[in-house]
């Protein structure tokens, strides 16, 4: 079989451009939850702010991936450094959305209480409003998670690491020796470590959401 020769014969480089594609994916969720993480907590307390924060969050997804990539060329050339901007970018869209919804709908008593004894603003947000508002964040990761796998194949078009490059080189040369080998075991790869990687955030959420919570939700 054609499909299992070429797996056969270019295992190392599918490995490598595996692991290629889940660090780019990983490392820019990282940074996105941490930046999302950062916004949320600066615009939740106010109407106006969050709906700001939810209206570009709307608007970023409506702009096409394979168009971003394109114009960061000009100022970041080619490589991993405009690969990791714009999976970032799409990253913190739905982490946002999902933060500014978590925060908003934790009860606000529950915070004025915590307040109330002295707690200060800070660790009120940090054990009390974001264990609250995890299990909502973590769905927002989740979809982002998915996203950004298929989003960090387009990188490819700059050069970007991962599987990417397998289905670009199938389709620039479709109809030659091997291309559609090399688009089966790209998109084939990409759903897999999604697939994969989903898992992973689903143990994380079981680690890290009380059974409390996580019953209430």
């Amino acid at each position: 079989m054609a499909l299992l020769s070429f797996v056969i014969d270019r295992s190392d480089q599918i490995w490598f451009a595996s692991w290629q594609h889940l660090s780019l994916v990983v490392q820019s969720l990282t940074l996105a939850v941490a930046l999302s993480l950062i916004l949320a907590f600066l615009v939740y307390n106010s109407q106006k702010l969050s709906a700001v924060a939810n209206g570009l969050s709307a608007v970023g997804l409506t702009i096409p991936s394979f168009a971003l990539i394109g114009l960061l060329i000009a100022p970041l050339g080619f490589g991993v450094t405009p690969s990791m901007v714009v999976v970032t970018f799409f990253a913190v869209l739905p982490i946002l959305r999902n933060a500014v919804v978590g925060l908003s709908g934790v009860d606000k008593a529950i915070v004025e209480s915590a307040r109330g004894i002295g707690i200060g603003r800070i660790r009120t947000m940090l054990t009390i409003e974001l264990p609250l508002a995890w299990p909502v964040i973590l769905t927002g990761v989740r979809i982002s998670a998915q996203m950004t796998m298929g989003i960090a194949a387009v990188t490819a078009y700059v050069l970007g690491p991962g599987l990417g490059s397998f289905i670009f080189s199938g389709l620039s040369r479709l109809g030659g020796a091997n291309s559609l080998e090399a688009v089966v075991v790209g998109v084939v790869g990409v759903i897999l470590l999604a697939f994969i990687l989903d898992l992973f955030l689903v143990g994380i959420g079981r680690l890290t959401i009380s059974r409390g919570i996580r019953v209430s939700n």
